[in-house]
């Protein structure tokens, strides 16, 4: 089967940046759409349902991080940032409103290409092996349908926190290091502040924990990392021997 060309959405006021970016991702075979400012961006969004998002946190009308929530809470799509301030307090509020990945300016087009196609990797049809419904008590994770529901509600992740709460509930009880976690889930070399893996266990835990300040789902493992901890009642019985 022929996998149609991802779409893409690229927003940024410099109209060099913007045709630099649109012209580069469509050599790459993708479809591509660009706007200038958020209200033109918000009705291509509407028109074209793109798979990306790529947006410039500095817009003329709109603030970048307000957007990307917006996008977001509308269907869940990818966005990815570009901001020209490499300060990492405005990347931490970019992934806390929804973002799956950043890019400083300037950067270069190599760097995009690979950030892009790590992003859209997580499109990809599941295997066979990774189908299962995961099942925790209340908590319900079903990798095919890329849902998680909890009390039987559905619970709102973002496409980076999906695949990070799947990966790390795929291994209950192993404790991952952050640089671990980055390259499994992630899909790259991340250049960065590995605080990044933080801000989205953070957020993560204040959709499906009882209480995020004292979590018993995502534990922390100090001067380590993070497990997925299984409450007991879930865990299966041992087999007879």
């Amino acid at each position: 089967m022929v996998m149609a060309p991802a779409k893409i959405l690229v927003v940024d006021d410099d109209p060099a940046v913007r045709n630099l970016i649109q012209r580069f991702l469509m050599k790459q075979n993708y479809q591509v759409e660009a706007a200038e400012d958020g209200k033109t961006a918000l009705a291509l969004f509407e028109q074209f349902n793109p798979d990306l998002v790529i947006l410039d946190v500095n817009l003329p009308d709109v603030i970048g991080f307000n957007l990307c929530q917006e996008m977001q809470s509308r269907n869940g799509v990818f966005v990815l940032m570009l901001t020209s301030r490499a300060d990492e307090a405005d990347k931490i509020r970019g992934f806390s409103k929804g973002a799956d990945d950043y890019l400083t300016k300037p950067f270069g087009l190599g760097e995009l290409e690979v950030r892009v196609a790590a992003i859209l990797r997580r499109q990809r049809v599941v295997t066979t092996a990774e189908q299962k419904r995961l099942i925790f008590e209340k908590l319900m994770i079903d990798p095919v349908r890329r849902e998680v529901t909890l009390n039987h509600e559905p619970v709102p992740l973002t496409a980076l926190e999906f695949d990070l709460l799947h990966f790390l509930a795929s291994h209950p009880g192993r404790v991952w290091r952050r640089a671990e976690l980055i390259q499994e889930v992630w899909d790259y070399e991340y250049v960065g502040d590995q605080r990044v893996v933080d801000v989205h266990i953070g957020q993560i835990r204040k959709k499906i924990e009882a209480d995020a300040s004292q979590p018993a789902l995502i534990q922390t493992v100090r001067g380590v990392g993070y497990k997925f901890e299984c409450p007991p009642q879930s865990q299966q019985p041992d087999k007879p021997q």
